[in-house]
């Protein structure tokens, strides 16, 4: 189980007084309104702590300002860095609801405890989402995330029992 899930990237600055227009990885942007820190990701992997001060909203985009920068040239260099949140600050998941980072990497299993391949990704339909499953054989199987078809999810064994309906 990740750690940290990610929030946003840091698409530009915006201002000159240090603010940052971020692009929400998030499913609801406006949690940005809760949060008090987010853990700036630089490219060592070092994990920087920064203190929202300020959260506006501009078209898709969320706009923070850090109470530790106050320029436009002290976060400019943190462009295109990912922003995370530690587990405890992630936001409360109702039953049978799973973070995508959590999914990734599950053995997929048929109902006869036969593993037919891995969790590759998640696609975000409008309806629900699709599970990338990639095949023991190298083909790729996209499966509704329904519960006619998801038979069960243990992100802890680290696997899933799925129907596969004829056809697919």
């Amino acid at each position: 189980m990740e750690q940290y899930l990610q929030v946003g990237i840091i698409s530009s600055t915006h201002g000159v007084r240090g603010e940052v227009k971020v692009f929400p990885t998030t499913d609801d942007a406006g949690r940005f309104k809760k949060l008090k820190e987010v853990l700036l990701s630089l490219p060592s992997g070092e994990k920087l702590p920064l203190r929202i001060e300020q959260v506006k909203f501009f078209k898709q985009f969320v706009i923070l300002k850090f109470k530790e920068y106050d320029s436009i040239n002290d976060i400019e260099r943190y462009r295109g860095l990912s922003l995370y949140v530690s587990r405890e600050n992630a936001v409360k998941l109702e039953a049978d609801e799973y973070f995508i980072a959590d999914l990734i990497d599950l053995k997929v299993l048929d109902e006869a405890g036969e593993q037919i391949g891995v969790l590759t990704d998640v696609m975000e339909t409008g309806a629900n989402d699709v599970y990338v499953i990639r095949r023991t054989d190298g083909s790729e199987l996209l499966l509704p995330a329904i519960k006619q078809c998801v038979l069960s999810v243990s992100v802890e064994e680290g696997q899933m029992t799925v129907h596969v309906p004829e056809g697919l």
